[in-house]
């Protein structure tokens, strides 16, 4: 490589000479070229220092500058820390005066300042600060007046906390209306007209509003109470005068503790969607296909018996019920004797009584499968339950409360299903009971008609 090096230098430099040597023409025109570079680049090195020394000498006087503005800001420095500390000790010379000067104002203002803070919390989530804005604001800044060193309160500042008071108390007690912001449960915000019940509750276009101090305006629940006492809100929202009946919320401010857990308590169909489980569907399914086959099968025998009156009145048996074709199996017998007779209406009423009786079975074994299936449902709740005590212990209720309600909603649940199926299906064996009774009755009397004729013969 240094081989290699040295045959590509020297065959630049070669190539250059000869390049120069063909401008030149000769040897002695070279040497003329040679010279004039040298001459040129001689100058121009000149230039160059002479530019670096001025440049030299331009950074000399730039750092002296900076060195004595540098001694000039520390000497500034040390003057003002020592006229720093002059002050300080003139303002705490001062405070002791102000202290001395204010006497009794001082517990004056203490007393203010504690009465602000307690008044500060109610008034920054209190339905009436919806409607009068800026007081949360100018109480804290009374606050901290009352609270320094240096300022004071001045009567004017007293006077407005002691309207805020005076207003807290007596629109706690009016029922007004006024238009302003409400938040919707989408997002969005809509200028509406707003019935304030004094500080309890506020009410917008029969919706149930919460206040929250942070947002600054009222906000539409995400749940309403129930539809009679949305109703009951509207109506105020109606009246001009008069008395209203109307439900508030006694624990007031942001919508009410009360309320809030009112609404926020889960419904019948919540409690069954989130704690039945897998067994408690099967109850319910069960529960509905036994309730559904006792209605289908007590509209089936209520037309049949509608049928079977009707064939009461009637001289002539027809096929389109039960007794009509017990009657046929008499009128298709007549001269047949007593036991004959008997045994073939008999067997008639045998025939019939499948189809009034079909399904009573199935009615009765949900009714009875119902309950058990709750007690199952109980078994594995309480067998989750002792699981989650064994893992995280009996020390938080809520982990168990998952066990627990599936145990007791699963209970719930089969009595809920065993009380209609069991209603029901009393209900469809007495129909049935009673079409039946009515053929016995019927063909009973036949036999005896036919046993005094032949009597009487």
């Amino acid at each position: 490589m240094k081989k290699l090096n040295i045959i590509i230098t020297t065959a630049f430099f070669t190539f250059g000479a000869l390049q120069g040597f063909a401008q030149a023409g000769s040897l002695a025109g070279l040497l003329d070229l040679v010279e004039n570079d040298r001459v040129g680049e001689s100058e121009e090195y000149q230039a160059r220092v002479s530019e670096f020394e001025q440049n030299a000498a331009r950074q000399e006087e730039i750092l002296d500058t900076t060195n004595n503005r540098i001694t000039e800001q520390e000497q500034l420095q040390v003057q003002l820390s020592d006229q720093f500390e002059a002050n300080e000790i003139i303002i705490a010379d001062k405070r002791e005066v102000l202290r001395d000067r204010r006497g009794d104002l001082n517990e004056l203002f203490g007393t203010l300042q504690g009465v602000a803070g307690d008044f500060l919390s109610n008034f920054q989530n209190s339905l009436i600060s919806a409607q009068y804005t800026g007081r949360t604001e100018a109480l804290e800044e009374i606050i901290e007046r009352a609270g320094s060193t240096i300022e004071q309160l001045n009567v004017g500042e007293m006077e407005r906390f002691w309207f805020f008071m005076h207003q807290e108390l007596t629109e706690s007690g009016r029922v007004v209306s006024y238009n302003g912001d409400v938040t919707l449960p989408n997002g969005d915000t809509a200028n509406r007209s707003i019935t304030r019940i004094g500080a309890f509750n506020a009410v917008s276009d029969g919706e149930y509003l919460s206040y929250n101090g942070d947002i600054g305006h009222l906000q539409v629940l995400p749940r309403q109470p129930d539809a009679s006492i949305m109703s009951s809100a509207s109506e105020l929202e109606g009246a001009s005068s008069g008395f209203t009946k109307v439900g508030i919320d006694p624990t007031g401010g942001v919508g009410g503790q009360v309320l809030a857990n009112l609404v926020n308590f889960p419904t019948v169909s919540e409690q069954v969607q989130n704690n039945s489980g897998v067994i408690g569907f099967i109850i319910i399914g069960v529960g509905i296909v036994g309730i559904l086959i006792g209605f289908f099968r007590l509209l089936m025998l209520s037309l049949t018996s509608v049928k079977v009156r009707g064939q009461l009145k009637k001289d002539s048996p027809t096929k389109n019920n039960p007794l009509g074709r017990v009657l046929l199996v008499a009128e298709n017998n007549p001269n047949a004797d007593t036991e004959t007779l008997e045994l073939k209406l008999g067997e008639a009423i045998l025939q019939e009584t499948p189809a009034l009786e079909s399904m009573l079975t199935l009615i009765k074994m949900i009714a009875t499968i119902a309950p058990l299936g709750g007690l199952l449902g109980t078994v594995t709740g309480m067998i989750q339950v002792f699981q989650q005590i064994t893992v995280y212990g009996a020390g938080d209720p809520t982990i168990m409360a998952g066990g627990i309600s599936q145990a007791l909603m699963t209970t719930v649940l089969g009595i809920v299903v065993a009380i209609p199926t069991i209603f029901m299906h009393t209900v469809v064996k007495s129909r049935s009971d009673n079409i039946i009774h009515i053929l016995e009755e019927q063909a009973t009397g036949m036999i005896a008609d036919k046993a005094e004729r032949l009597a009487n013969n």
